[in-house]
């Protein structure tokens, strides 16, 4: 108890405490302690590294397994999100040429959605009128945000940043490297995807 007391006093430690002053310990404050012990017993870490190890655990750093126990806490390296398409899966398809009437069929949605989706840029038919590419999938989309409450009206900035992002991929695939168009979407898709999860992440 004379080592708990230590490590409490160092603030390596802080179970929680009953009305009659006995410590309380969670599994989360078991781990920690044997992790502070397996740290001094066989890798004779100073207070000074344990702390700094518990600081980066407390951080959510993961902590390798070596041989002996768990080693110190590491920065992991950024890992490619499974959400995002690859490369090949950004290249239009052609798919077939649909009528408004049979747009608003494959989408299940309602032909008014698609004229007001088609008045705000969000949707362009062709020069014979008749919607290609990704236009099914938009108006499905569109369909799901309109059942959140969110209007075509509101879509128009969608359109707009995917123009600037293209306009984006253009720019780097005229550059004197040359790089896939492909890889350059999916490069801006993903930071794309990081910034909406990370604001998600940001709200309380």
């Amino acid at each position: 108890m004379s080592k708990i007391r230590f490590l409490e006093a160092e603030g390596l430690v802080t179970p929680e405490r009953t009305g009659s002053g006995y410590r309380r310990f969670r599994p989360a404050d078991v781990d920690r302690l044997r992790y502070i012990l397996t740290a001094q017993r066989d890798r004779f870490w100073p207070l000074k590294v344990i702390r700094e190890a518990l600081d980066a655990l407390d951080r959510g750093l993961p902590v390798p397994e070596e041989p002996g126990g768990p080693g110190r806490p590491h920065v992991p390296a950024a890992s490619g999100d499974p959400d995002i398409p690859s490369a090949a899966g950004l290249v239009p398809e052609a798919g077939p040429r649909l009528t408004a009437t049979e747009l608003a069929e494959a989408a299940s949605a309602p032909a008014q959605l698609i004229a007001e989706l088609t008045d705000f840029g969000l949707l362009r038919p062709d020069r014979s009128g008749l919607f290609t590419g990704e236009s099914a999938r938009i108006a499905a989309a569109a369909h799901q945000l309109a059942e959140f409450g969110i209007e075509p009206r509101h879509l128009r900035p969608f359109r707009v940043a995917a123009e600037r992002e293209v306009g984006l991929v253009d720019y780097a695939a005229g550059s004197a490297a040359r790089p896939d168009p492909a890889q350059v979407a999916r490069a801006a898709l993903a930071l794309h995807t990081a910034l909406v999860k990370d604001e998600l992440g940001r709200r309380d």
